[in-house]
């Protein structure tokens, strides 16, 4: 999709992007860079923002960067009032900052888990109550929202980050039909799988738990040009690849078979792994390493090989729903 967007599309479109400094944020800013675009990029983090803004402006982008702590609304505040300052207008805004956090529920301290929801929820309210009344008076804009799968089921041992993510999709749903008569303002959902970023890398973790993501986890590049194409072709709600949908499906057949069995496959690696219990980027910004890919458990298989191993899997539910039925 992201060869399919020509340059011109996007040349001096005035662009926010939260969580820009590694991961998916980052291959979303070089993509908007790619094409001209005038980048203000936020997170909390100077150092790597800075390293961000080197990438970003080496790919032709006009960019400043903004430390904030989208939790915090003040601070939410005073990166729109830069924004405007620097574009003029705000044409697209992508809400990307996110944290997780794995581990027992009753084992993730409490404070850990109240930042997690102020950073993912609150988060994401403080930048749509802030930019929308922007969009109403420019009379156009683009909401783009990178809310993961767990916004249709949840993530094994991660209780709390599923729930901002259930409550995004929710909030964000309620919010396109306010804005449904609003034609030139959008409000687009993206539901990726697990990523093969650094996310997993910066995460909090406890009750023992020391995992890298699986080979089969997306590329990061591959959804930042989902985001893309979503600012410019908006959409309500996208499933940005087959995986993403085909887990969404066999959770609304199966969902206890598929909680319980993520489920399992954690408390074996909590008992397998002894790892330290760390609260990652939660409760302060991202350690090294800053940049878009993260650790895989094993090789990154090819996309030929992804598309087998899906269409197996997919032959597979649909035997098992056949069978059933005849049963």
């Amino acid at each position: 999709m992201e060869n399919m967007i020509s340059k011109s599309e996007l040349k001096d479109k005035t662009v926010v992007i939260t969580g820009a400094s590694s991961g998916v944020g980052l291959a979303t800013a070089e993509a908007f860079a790619a094409r001209g675009c005038r980048l203000v990029l936020a997170a909390r983090g100077e150092r790597a923002l800075a390293m961000a803004v080197e990438r970003c402006e080496a790919l032709g982008g006009t960019v400043i960067a903004i430390a904030t702590d989208v939790s915090d609304y003040v601070q939410v505040q005073q990166l729109l009032s830069h924004a405007l300052a620097f574009g003029g207008k705000i044409d697209y805004w992508v809400n990307n900052a996110g944290v997780m956090a794995s581990g027992k529920f009753e084992e993730i301290p409490i404070e850990v888990s109240h930042q997690v929801i102020k950073t993912n929820l609150f988060g994401y309210l403080n930048c749509a109550h802030s930019i929308l009344p922007i969009f109403k008076q420019q009379q156009h804009g683009v909401l783009v929202n990178n809310v993961s799968i767990g916004g249709y089921m949840p993530a094994p041992y991660s209780a709390v980050y599923s729930a901002t993510k259930f409550g995004i999709k929710g909030m964000m749903e309620c919010l396109q039909g306010e804005l449904s008569a609003e034609e030139n303002i959008h409000i687009c959902n993206l539901y990726p799988q697990i990523q093969r970023s650094t996310g997993n890398m910066h995460s909090a973790k406890y009750s023992g738990l020391d995992f890298k993501v699986p080979p089969f986890a997306a590329d990061p590049k591959d959804t930042a040009a989902q985001l893309l194409g979503l600012a410019l072709h908006p959409q309500k709600d996208k499933f940005p690849d087959f995986s993403s949908w085909m887990l969404k499906t066999m959770h609304s057949v199966f969902p206890k078979l598929l909680v319980n069995t993520a489920s399992a496959g954690m408390r074996l690696m909590m008992t397998l792994k002894n790892g330290e219990s760390t609260a990652g980027n939660v409760l302060q910004p991202s350690v090294s390493p800053h940049r878009i890919y993260g650790q895989t458990l094993l090789p990154v298989p090819s996309k030929k090989t992804k598309i087998a191993f899906g269409l197996g899997a997919l032959l597979g539910l649909a035997f098992f729903m056949a069978s059933g039925r005849k049963g």
